[in-house]
């Protein structure tokens, strides 16, 4: 079995930044995919008539601006296809043409939400042709070898039947000032600064709906994403927060499984107590050596599925991006 994953690691960054610092120019794009009614793969790929070549979707990230949302962006602007992010397909480099310097492009599978079809005047003068493609002949029309192995690392590892987007709550006040029930301990300021952070940046991976261990720190922590997106109040799941779970931890795991095999994307906030544990046991059953789970406060792991419930991929991005 593959993990998908950053640079063939199990885990990242988020890659909001290029990691090493070293780029001259930094990018983002995508490998947009969808299914045909068949439920065969199908990706996209434009026509630059600049450059007279096949390739990905991507561009040059904006100042300021995180990678997700450059590479969703000039996916948009080159193709006309609306798309949540899925997992990281890794990262490319090479030195830039007739210029000099090094350019970096990170790159994420991009499942197709909505298509508002293409039409090259739309486009400017970036694209003139967009085609669909299985990989194979995707992978044999592209114009560059690197591209090719990211459409090929997609087809390899899969598109995910569902996803869960896999949260720890913002800062919350101080534990040892709070007098109250545990579970009634609110996000401190800080923390609501990261909770609206959240709120621009999870909706890039498409939620279909919102779940929450029962602290109301995890609640207030995805309740901007809940106004912003429309998904209404969070679901509670109570197994899946610290008191239930180790109270019972294999019936937190399964209560897990079963939101993890419920199509589409799921959000879940949860708590420090219990993230590393899941992810650590879904690694171990991949096969794959965790070596330590992090979850920092904000943070989120993407976690993809097959039908089957076996984990595809995992990403982590510490925090959210400003």
């Amino acid at each position: 079995m593959a993990l998908l994953s950053g640079s063939g690691a199990v885990r990242t960054d988020g890659a909001e930044v290029d990691p090493a610092g070293l780029a001259d120019v930094v990018a983002g794009g995508t490998v947009p995919y969808r299914r045909t009614t068949a439920g065969a793969l199908e990706v996209a790929l434009v026509h630059r008539p600049r450059y007279d070549d096949w390739s990905l979707p991507k561009g040059h990230q904006d100042p300021g601006e995180p990678l997700t949302r450059t590479a969703l962006r000039e996916t948009a602007e080159e193709t006309r296809l609306d798309c949540r992010l899925g997992g990281r397909l890794g990262h490319v480099s090479y030195e830039v043409p007739g210029k000099g310097g090094l350019k970096v492009v990170h790159y994420w599978a991009a499942e197709v939400v909505h298509d508002h079809g293409y039409d090259p005047a739309a486009t400017g003068d970036e694209t003139d042709e967009l085609r669909w493609l299985a990989p194979g002949d995707a992978a044999s029309l592209l114009d560059y070898p690197h591209d090719a192995e990211l459409v090929t690392r997609l087809a390899e590892v899969g598109a995910p039947a569902s996803t869960v987007v896999l949260v720890r709550h913002a800062k919350a006040g101080s534990r040892r000032s709070w007098t109250g029930d545990d579970d009634l301990r609110p996000l401190s300021g800080t923390g609501h600064s990261q909770a609206d952070r959240l709120a621009g940046f999870l909706p890039r991976f498409g939620p279909d709906r919102l779940v929450t261990a029962p602290p109301l720190r995890c609640a207030q922590t995805i309740g901007p994403l809940a106004d912003k997106t429309g998904l209404g109040e969070p679901v509670p799941e109570p197994l899946l927060g610290e008191h239930r779970y180790w109270e019972d931890p294999d019936a937190g795991l399964r209560r897990f499984r079963e939101l993890a095999a419920v199509s589409g994307v799921s959000v879940l906030c949860s708590q420090g107590g219990v993230i590393p544990d899941v992810v650590e046991t879904l690694l171990d059953d991949a096969g794959v050596d965790a070596g330590g789970v992090p979850s920092h406060k904000a943070s989120t792991w993407v976690l993809g599925f097959d039908a089957r419930g076996a984990l595809l991929f995992s990403d982590y991005y510490r925090r959210p991006p400003a």
